[in-house]
């Protein structure tokens, strides 16, 4: 289903630009040329696994369901190799932070999750206990020897994709679970003690209503996350519910908007702090984001056959697909590597000076907190009203935009419509790149 011109759901932003502008690099740039004259003090390192028990309805992310052992074990390999010649690449690199995503990297089993945290640590040279962990999970993958590792090494948060504590919603977004196996798993989590629980929330289902959006809301708030997600439904091509008929794209855009504000109003009463459209922080919570890492200045190493990775001048990875045949395929492509294939970068998108400035500006005003303008001008000499005047000025005549004395900041409905906002902001150039993207 594709978005109206005025709809507030255009997309989600995680990332400028997305992959879908990604194109293969001719000739392939050597790593080490690549991070030269980068800054490799404070780096994230972010590890990809490509592999869950299940593929939700909604889900467009780089996975595949039902992977063999022996397939698993070829990937951990591959990211051996994958692991040993970029940190040959990169040279003295040192990580601030670590984040280990999918797919679900608790499909991993405890051996396997270990020797991954061995990958991190003893061969890309990441102190997973001296810097903040962050891991995903599910519910029928956080069993208590899994955690048991993950407290073992280090992990300071676990995110945990439970999308609706009632089973019909689970069905409906075809997720299928039961609430006892949701429950089950928090309480192995709580008994990990790991610092951070972060609980993914998803509104929008087909059937959901003001009063069960509160029971799911009501449920997750009975553990006392420190964080909470709260997620607009998309439904996007190539997933399991692109084929369902759901109710009028206008109608729907208003459901998702009524359960966005009765959440975040929820959770405010509740004690809890916006730091995005979709991010709520318990106050006095912890946060383990770490302060040396700065996403919108220092670079990403991502490793694994999803992942992606940042230097000032250049976003790159191995090569993108959501439907079941192609991903199958580029994890195969990827387990199959020599290491020497690992020391270039295969597709990715060049940044020049306007596109780091769009990027800086996407990421900084999506946040609760806003651009501080003093810090964006020491960084590019101008200030964010001279370089997206028309933008900026479109999104104050709709009341989205408020301009306080050195912040721009979005205002309670410029936040509610984050997934407008972001995707106004890209270029023509990436515009156009994603638009002739041949999805498969």
């Amino acid at each position: 289903m594709s978005p109206g011109k005025d709809s507030p759901y255009q997309g989600y932003v995680y990332a400028y630009p997305h992959k879908s502008a990604y194109r293969p690099l001719t000739p392939r740039p050597a790593l080490r040329e690549l991070w030269a004259t980068e800054r490799r003090d404070a780096l994230f390192l972010y590890l990809h696994v490509p592999f869950c028990e299940m593929r939700c309805g909604f889900c467009n992310l780089f996975t595949r369901t039902g992977a063999p052992a022996e397939l698993v074990t070829r990937y951990l390999d591959a990211l051996a190799r994958q692991a040993s010649v970029v940190r040959d690449e990169l040279g003295d690199a040192r990580f601030a932070q670590t984040a280990i995503g999918g797919g679900t990297p608790t499909y991993l089993d405890a051996g396997e999750l270990t020797r991954l945290c061995d990958i991190a640590e003893r061969v890309v040279g990441a102190d997973l206990l001296a810097t903040p962990l962050s891991v995903e999970t599910s519910p029928a993958t956080a069993t208590p020897d899994r955690l048991a590792v993950l407290a073992e090494r280090g992990t300071t948060r676990i995110s945990i994709g439970v999308q609706s504590f009632l089973d019909a919603e689970a069905r409906s977004a075809v997720r299928p679970q039961r609430r006892a196996e949701v429950e089950q798993a928090l309480d192995a989590i709580r008994d990990a003690r790991i610092p951070v629980l972060n609980i993914d929330l998803i509104y929008g289902i087909d059937g959901q209503t003001e009063a069960t959006w509160l029971r799911s809301l009501d449920a997750a708030l009975g553990w006392s996350p420190e964080e909470l997600y709260l997620y607009p439904l998309y439904v996007r091509p190539l997933t399991g519910l692109a084929g369902r008929a759901g109710a009028p794209e206008e109608s729907w855009d208003a459901q998702r908007l009524r359960l966005y504000h009765l959440g975040r109003e929820h959770l405010l009463a509740a004690g809890y702090e916006q730091v995005s459209m979709r991010m709520f922080r318990r106050l006095g919570a912890p946060t383990v984001g770490g302060d040396e890492y700065c996403c919108q200045s220092d670079g990403m190493v991502g490793l694994g056959c999803g992942a992606r990775s940042y230097t000032s001048g250049l976003h790159y990875s191995f090569d993108y697909a959501v439907s079941t045949s192609q991903v199958r395929a580029i994890i195969d492509d990827y387990v199959s590597r020599p290491a020497a294939d690992f020391g270039r970068a295969e597709v990715g998108f060049a940044l020049d000076e306007h596109e780091r400035r769009r990027r800086y500006l996407i990421q900084s005003l999506l946040q609760a907190k806003g651009v501080d303008v003093t810090e964006y001008r020491e960084r590019f000499g101008a200030d964010p009203a001279e370089d997206f005047a028309a933008e900026l000025a479109e999104f104050g005549d709709r009341g989205w935009l408020a301009a306080e004395p050195g912040t721009l900041r979005l205002t309670v409905d410029g936040l509610a419509h984050s997934d407008a906002i972001g995707p106004a902001l890209f270029s023509p150039a990436v515009r156009a790149a994603m638009s002739s993207y041949e999805r498969r």
